[in-house]
């Protein structure tokens, strides 16, 4: 079993951000996106704070969302990076297999990453993570660099909107045919 501690509230604040967008798309009609609970079983507790200090996941996460866009079943998995350079070991197999599920059920799978150093937000194609997956299971590489993404998929706020993600989902669409 996996251990949660505080580690696991890194990406909280790019959550909070997606989980605004979402709701301003839900609000407007153009999307249902929903965040993924992950249950977990509590070990300890502060007294004081009455804050979960350590709990154990109850099973293997999948992705953080999962929805529909205008009739187009879509997931995702929010990630941060601190660097230029972003690790694969930050993917889990797991996710790479359910994101690949989805895909072959005509859904739609990517990767929110937000370069939290440069301030920027980036959508990951599944086809562009697969080519660094692929390449990193071949004995490539085990990461890929800031430099290796797509100029064009990178996420400007817009509209009141920090991470406006779906001009970039339409441009995965007719970028697939």
């Amino acid at each position: 079993m996996a251990t949660w501690n505080s580690r696991g509230l890194r990406g909280s604040t790019l959550e909070e951000f997606i989980n605004l967008t979402n709701e301003k798309y839900a609000e407007h009609g153009l999307a249902l996106i929903q965040k993924v609970p992950t249950p977990i079983t509590p070990v300890r507790i502060d007294r004081d704070s009455r804050h979960i200090t350590l709990a154990y996941f109850d099973q293997k996460s999948t992705v953080d969302y999962i929805g529909a866009v205008q009739g187009i079943p879509v997931c995702f998995d929010a990630k941060e990076c601190h660097t230029d350079t972003f690790p694969l070991q930050n993917i889990h197999a797991h996710q790479i297999s359910f994101m690949g599920q989805f895909e072959r059920q005509d859904g739609i799978a990517f990767l929110i990453v937000f370069y939290s150093h440069r301030n920027e937000f980036y959508y990951l194609r599944y086809q562009k993570l697969m080519e660094f997956w692929d390449r990193s299971i071949g004995g490539g590489r085990k990461s890929f660099r800031y430099e290796e993404l797509e100029p064009d998929f990178f996420i400007s706020p817009k509209g009141g909107l920090l991470v406006p993600y779906l001009d970039l989902l339409k441009q995965d669409l007719e970028k697939r045919g």
